[in-house]
């Protein structure tokens, strides 16, 4: 085996943690969404910002299974077609209801009114609800498969591919939303096992506190 060469067989299980992430995130934002009074710009301001992030953040996570996975299972894992042939068509569904987020953002954001607030609020029922089938039978039907006919290398590129366009300046608040799905008790060993020692250092000196701070805001919790 040279030194360009890997095995067959990867972790699959990181994949597991984005999934919570999207999953609880895509579950709360449309209770935020509601939850803001009639007129609150300023609030609307706030929860706006982490729907424009998410869908963001979500469209970055289709497209490099778009771009690195979808092709190469079908290749090396015939069986797998129909699977992957259901993963493209919801990745599609979501890529346009993501699309149609920015017009109903556009509309609610600059008066916060409550009919364009429900009208967001519904729309966001509806990803959230596309989403979760999707991530449950992507975790049933591709990953196992994936798995077994992919290299670490390959799998390896999902992630490089999603950090790369992740602003810098919000690099450990996206860690901070990772780390808030993993268990409490599971968090010092997932940092050790996924983080080299400088972020690890960056996190406990500025990233927790920042995260803290920005987790409240989104909620509205009080400090």
């Amino acid at each position: 085996m040279t030194t360009t060469t890997q095995a067959a067989g990867c972790d699959t299980s990181d994949m597991l943690t984005i999934h919570a992430l999207f999953r609880r995130a895509f579950t709360d934002v449309p209770r935020l969404v509601r939850g803001v009074v009639d007129g609150d710009t300023a609030r609307a301001a706030v929860v706006g910002a982490q729907v424009r992030e998410l869908a963001e953040g979500l469209h970055r996570h289709h497209s490099g299974e778009d771009l690195l996975l979808w092709d190469t299972l079908e290749q090396r894992a015939p069986a797998c077609a129909l699977h992957v042939g259901r993963m493209r068509a919801q990745h599609a569904t979501t890529a346009a209801q993501l699309e149609a987020l920015g017009p109903l953002l556009d509309e609610w954001l600059p008066t916060a009114t409550a009919p364009a607030r429900d009208a967001l609020a519904a729309h966001l029922d509806d990803v959230r609800d596309t989403l979760l089938l999707h991530l449950g039978e992507e975790e049933t039907s591709i990953l196992p498969t994936a798995s077994t006919v992919m290299t670490q290398r390959e799998w390896g590129a999902l992630h490089e591919h999603g950090m790369a366009s992740i602003p810098k300046d919000r690099m450990l608040l996206q860690l901070g939303w990772i780390l808030d799905v993993v268990p409490a008790d599971e968090r010092a060993g997932w940092m050790r096992t996924n983080l080299p020692l400088p972020a690890r250092v960056a996190w406990r000196l500025v990233g927790r506190r920042q995260f803290e701070r920005h987790r409240a805001l989104v909620y509205g919790e009080r400090r």
